[in-house]
């Protein structure tokens, strides 16, 4: 069985984590997508450590199913030769700052004369218009300017360095996905391209979400520990005896009921539901002092038969191996291009009648021009 976005044909521009990541979701629902790279400079992405079998972990994951094209788009034959395969493409994805590709002659404009059909994405720290649109950028920073930092961490320590890039993932990746998808749709509909814009600052400022929504139209100024979800309420991470970490998330009533039968805090759980920050605290401290007394191991055996939002914060090596990460193949064999299989993180989307697959590893660069030049001949 094929992916459900067999056929559609995408060229890749991208470098780095934003760009790459989307591709590589597209790439893993079937679609092709052929990356094109400088020779002359290096994705950092295939050169940062650690390696396996001395390839960059980092390149194999995030170009796993991907063709790569080295040219130098400086050189005016590079040039034509884009421009030869655009024609047969529906998508182009670039990650350059904005005015890049006009410079080099590959812009919307000039792409979609040639393929009226074409759809063009960019992303970008802050987009093609405003006032910083010219302006470097890293997850750290556009988490900052749309106001997500403000509102987490802890107020004694400020916000925290996070360990997954959220801006550039969850921003700039997801949503270039979506836009594109959207766009086929509509595509499909009236036989037109479009360019999809995606800013990961404008992204990452529609992740507050809830918050956004408490403070445009409700005034709420927030901050960390301020609300019921970023630690104004028990609703937190609780340190264990051994030092380790227990996740509590029981919010609903039925669940407030059965943590605090559990650790026996039944004076406790009118507090759950209290809007009284006298009482949060109260309620945070008598958790903080109930989960301290077990190791984590015990605290995992007590509530597995439990079902009160409480769970174990576990490290990626556990992460991996728990049965439920496991059953939904979210660890997956992936071919080597010299033999053999690496360990992956699987597509996380899953589809009953056209599953995702990822053909092969992120590949050598410039590893399909002969193929590619080939079968532009014969095209």
């Amino acid at each position: 069985m094929s992916g459900p976005l067999e056929g559609l044909r995408i060229l890749d521009f991208t470098t780095l984590l934003p760009g790459p990541y989307a591709t590589m979701l597209l790439a893993d629902m079937g679609a092709e997508v052929l990356r094109i790279e400088a020779p002359d400079r290096m994705d950092l992405t295939r050169v940062m450590p650690p390696h396996d079998d001395g390839v960059s972990t980092a390149h194999t994951y995030l170009n796993r199913g991907k063709a790569s094209v080295a040219l130098d788009l400086k050189q005016p034959e590079s040039i034509e030769f884009v421009k030869r395969l655009v024609v047969d493409y529906d998508i182009v994805i670039e990650q350059f700052r904005p005015g890049v590709m006009q410079r080099l002659g590959l812009d919307e404009d000039a792409l979609r004369s040639i393929n009226p059909a074409l759809i063009y994405c960019a992303i970008t720290g802050y987009g093609q218009t405003g006032p910083y649109k010219h302006r470097a950028g890293h997850d750290i920073n556009y988490l900052s300017l749309a106001g997500v930092s403000s509102h987490c961490g802890r107020k004694e320590t400020g916000p925290p360095p996070m360990g997954i890039q959220v801006a550039d993932v969850a921003g700039g990746s997801h949503h270039a996905v979506m836009g594109i998808l959207a766009a086929v749709v509509h595509r499909q509909r009236t036989g037109d391209g479009q360019c999809v814009d995606v800013s990961m600052t404008d992204a990452a400022f529609a992740l507050n979400a809830m918050t956004g929504a408490a403070h445009l139209a409700g005034g709420e100024s927030p901050g960390p520990e301020r609300s019921l979800l970023n630690g104004g309420s028990f609703y937190d991470y609780y340190e264990t005896a051994d030092g380790r970490w227990l996740s509590v998330g029981s919010l609903e009533p039925q669940f407030m009921t059965r943590l605090c039968d559990v650790l026996g805090l039944e004076e406790m759980k009118s507090f759950g539901l209290s809007q009284n920050p006298a009482h949060q605290k109260k309620l945070k401290q008598a958790l903080a002092k109930a989960i301290v007394q077990r190791n984590l191991a015990d605290w995992e055996g007590i509530f597995a038969e439990q079902d009160a939002c409480v769970e174990p914060v576990l490290t990626l090596e556990e992460a991996a191996a728990h049965p439920q990460i496991q059953a939904r193949h979210m660890v997956i064999n992936v071919p080597r291009e010299t033999g053999g299989a690496q360990r992956q993180i699987g597509h996380p989307i899953k589809f009953s009648q056209t599953p995702c697959e990822a053909s092969h590893t992120g590949r050598q660069l410039g590893a399909d021009n002969e193929s590619v030049l080939r079968r532009l001949k014969t095209e």
